[in-house]
């Protein structure tokens, strides 16, 4: 096996792996949890306090986002979230192929990540209808993030690392010889 096969099959089992924590997690705040779901862009959400607190900044609150990063692009109807799967399919699709042509292992293993959020958050939007975001991190009643899951992020982390890699890490080009 070629070490870029290798990497490949790193990328795919990271993705594999986050999307599979990420759908364990979802299912265990559906069933086992039980959180009572909260209206995303409720207004009382600036003063309420998680449904369960784990620490004075961070606990869970269960949500249906009906939209994609930070509740924009809201399906308001089938057509748009039927529409909201397609472009994050194709999004996922690009970042696949990315992944496929990627050489270094570190952004396949970033790219891992970003593709394995982007298809739990569509296998919710599929097959719910919404997102099923729970993670509240807050600092008193301010929020920096909108509530969100494991998949955002995985996809948040992942394009981090492949933005500091790309900014970072990657050779410099050659410079020419100075003449005699």
């Amino acid at each position: 096996m070629t070490s870029l096969a290798h990497n490949r099959r790193i990328g795919l089992g990271i993705a594999a792996l986050t999307f599979a924590a990420d759908q364990a997690s979802k299912a265990w705040v559906l069933g086992p949890l039980k959180l009572p779901a909260v209206h995303l862009l409720r207004p009382a959400l600036d003063s309420a306090t998680p449904d369960i607190p784990l620490l004075p900044i961070f606990g869970f609150t269960f949500t249906q986002n009906y939209g994609v990063s930070l509740g924009l692009l809201t399906a308001g109807s089938e057509g748009q979230r039927w529409a909201l799967v397609g472009l994050t399919g194709a999004i996922a699709l690009m970042v696949a192929v990315w992944l496929w042509r990627e050489r270094l292992v570190g952004d396949i293993a970033a790219l891992g990540l970003v593709l394995g959020g982007a298809l739990g958050n569509i296998a919710d939007r599929a097959g719910r209808g919404y997102v099923v975001d729970f993670l509240d991190l807050h600092f008193g009643s301010y929020r920096p993030f909108l509530i969100f899951n494991l998949a955002d992020a995985a996809i948040t982390v992942g394009v981090l690392i492949v933005l500091a890699r790309s900014f970072l890490s990657r050779d410099k080009r050659p410079q020419p010889a100075p003449e005699s």
